[in-house]
């Protein structure tokens, strides 16, 4: 009778490890949730150190928001020239062909 009570409460506790709350499946899935949230972490600490650095780099001086306004805006400064250079696409390869011949 003893041996049998002891194997029930082996059994329950079995199932409980494997399958009940907090058991094996649960930690399993609860450690890889932290590990993606580590992952997400890291990506989003990049990013705030690159938007940290560029918001010193504008407070700092004025070469950075000139350079700004110069690429994203199209502004010159008063006496400069503005110069657009376009390259012309080249010529297609067929017709370059049937010129040399």
């Amino acid at each position: 009778m003893l041996v049998l009570l002891l194997i029930a409460l082996l059994a329950w506790l079995q199932y409980r490890l494997w399958f009940g709350s907090g058991g094996n499946r649960e930690v399993a899935a609860l450690q890889q949730q932290v590990q993606q949230q580590t992952r997400d972490n890291a990506g989003l600490k990049q990013r705030n150190e690159a938007l940290a650095a560029e918001v010193e780099d504008l407070k700092s001086g004025e070469a950075a928001v000139e350079e700004r306004a110069r690429s994203e805006l199209g502004m010159i400064k008063p006496g400069e020239t503005f110069y657009r250079v376009v390259e012309t696409e080249p010529a297609p390869q067929a017709d370059a062909d049937k010129d040399t011949q």
